[in-house]
């Protein structure tokens, strides 16, 4: 049983097998030809592992630059990370994770087929990230065994469902239909981003109709761009980091800052490094568009009526390839302020250091859905309020990771914190069977809204 169970999570957990899977089942539902099923299955899992391939590229090279960035500059605090806090839940919450991952997906069918919360989560390491984080909190809460189970799954098929709703409007602005929604639990950040976007970006022009002179027309190649922005980045902490007390000694040890380059090429490497990153995530995301869209068709008609399948955030960077860079750098400049607004707090809260990745992959997001409500105003507006929420969310959430033993580490994005801070702070007050019916009446609420409040009919 334990051995089914280890190759269940590692299906679930694998995004390139799962959403492969999804493709196979949308596929077969619509009897398609074998040959069809084979090569559609088959692009989908390698569209997949293309993203995951370009990911990889992304973050060896901004972990050079994070790491830089905190000797150089000299900042000390907690840097938020999904993957290590969920690496110190699994220690002691792995069955019960496994679990609750698994029936977890089943409940988000369920639900999009009985509610009109129409959206299937194919994002599978941040249903895992949020599958631990529930059983944690409910296991503080005081459920065991199958009340764990079962309010755990229940709380994630909700989250799997609800926030996919959240963000289908700016969705549809952002890709121009409404085939495809968005399945990555950083969606609070980036409607709030979107939000901030429609308030102050109104007359704004796109952040894709920038209008370079002629002498820079080169600039209009995204990867061009990406290069050089970076490519300055990168001498910036360079320059600092090899020009700060103690480099050398600290080169020696870490292997992050023992470059081994001249610092120029070595800036010139990385930031090159990166665009080529971005470049692959987004041939990787157009691969699977191709090929998802089509065989969930058979999950949409025959297994769940209207489904859309909610994809992880790569997804929208296509759409507005200049809001992904500046929404990164605008959201790490929020990051930094948002951390000197920490240290002026006198140790009320923790500091939060801006960590890189999640600020690129989630402030680039956040950029996208600004510039789609606002223009480029709204994409620089959005993304900098961005930075500052998952600066102070994750701050407000370690005192509730603290007192359930994971004090040095904390989750990085919006949905992770926000539910964390909930459901952590609900387990205070109501334990046992009393916090499963909470849970439990908030899975139910969608259906029951369903079947008593008749569906408006569109003019």
């Amino acid at each position: 049983m334990e051995a089914i169970l280890n190759v269940l999570q590692q299906i679930l957990s694998t995004p390139a097998v799962l959403v492969g899977l999804i493709a196979l089942i949308g596929l077969l539902a619509q009897k398609k030809p074998i040959e069809v099923v084979i090569k559609g299955t088959i692009k989908t899992i390698l569209g997949f592992l293309v993203i995951g391939a370009g990911a990889n590229v992304l973050v060896g090279a901004l972990n050079y630059f994070g790491a830089m960035f905190n000797f150089g500059f000299g900042v000390n605090g907690v840097v938020p990370n999904n993957e290590a806090i969920v690496s110190l839940a699994l220690n002691d919450y792995a069955q019960a994770t496994a679990y609750i991952m698994a029936f977890g997906m089943l409940a988000n069918i369920i639900l999009a087929r009985f509610s009109r919360l129409k959206y299937i989560f194919l994002t599978g390491h941040h249903t895992l990230y949020m599958a631990a984080l529930i059983a944690v909190v409910l296991t503080v809460g005081g459920l065991t065994g199958w009340q764990l189970i079962l309010a755990g799954s229940a709380l994630l098929g909700l989250t799997m469902a609800i926030f996919p709703a959240m963000a289908q409007k700016t969705m549809v602005k952002i890709t121009g239909d409404d085939s495809i929604a968005f399945g990555h639990f950083g969606t609070l950040g980036y409607v709030f981003s979107a939000w901030l976007g429609s308030l102050f970006g109104k007359g704004s022009a796109s952040t894709e109709d920038i209008k370079f002179p002629k002498s820079l027309s080169f600039l209009r190649d995204t990867s061009v761009a990406i290069s050089l922005t970076m490519f300055i980045f990168f001498l910036i902490v360079s320059v600092k980091a090899i020009t700060t007390t103690g480099y050398a000694e600290a080169a020696a040890l870490d292997a992050n800052l023992a470059m081994g380059q001249h610092w120029f090429i070595f800036s010139l490497i990385q930031a090159l490094t990166f665009a080529g990153g971005v470049y692959v995530v987004l041939a990787g995301v157009r691969l699977v568009l191709a090929e998802i869209v089509p065989a969930f068709k058979g999950i949409s008609e025959k297994i769940v009526p209207d489904a859309k399948p909610a994809l992880d955030c790569p997804v929208v960077f296509p759409y507005a390839e200049n809001a992904v860079l500046l929404g990164f750098l605008v959201s790490f400049l929020g990051g930094i302020v948002g951390l000197g607004v920490l240290s002026l707090m006198g140790g009320t809260l923790a500091l939060i250091l801006p960590g890189v990745i999640p600020h690129f992959f989630c402030g680039a997001t956040a950029g996208v859905f600004g510039n789609a409500t606002g223009g480029r105003r709204g994409a620089i507006i959005g993304a900098f309020g961005h930075g500052l929420l998952i600066t102070f969310l994750p701050a407000f959430l370690m005192p509730v990771m603290g007192s359930l033993g994971f004090a040095q580490t904390t989750f990085s994005d919006a949905d992770f914190t926000v539910v964390g801070i909930i459901f952590g702070n609900i387990a205070n007050f109501v334990q046992g069977t009393g916090l499963m019916a909470i849970v439990l009446a908030s899975f139910a609420a969608p259906i029951i809204y369903a079947l008593v409040v008749p569906k408006k009919v569109k003019a």
